[in-house]
């Protein structure tokens, strides 16, 4: 159990959902293999988000451990010289 008894993923787990999530990869639990993952907000066909600082959730319908995480597209380098390049 993680914070305020919400089930988690170890993190290897959440980092191997995360990134078949961002590569648009059909998603399955790490954790027990199960095929349905609930992803809160549902995936649009268009990239315009009403409020762009959104976290992601994604949720195995099984077990219901869950991932959260930022958009690549919010995160950015916190070091000015990699803004620069």
């Amino acid at each position: 159990m993680g914070r305020r008894g919400i089930k988690e993923y170890r993190a290897h787990e959440a980092l191997q959902l995360i990134l078949a999530d961002r590569d648009h990869e059909p998603l399955s639990c790490p954790s027990c293999g199960h095929r349905t993952i609930q992803r809160t907000p549902r995936r649009r066909l268009t990239s315009a988000w009403r409020d762009p600082y959104r976290h992601v959730t994604l949720r195995c319908g099984k077990c219901g451990r869950q991932a959260v995480y930022v958009p690549r597209n919010v995160t950015q380098p916190s070091d000015s010289q990699l803004l620069a390049q």
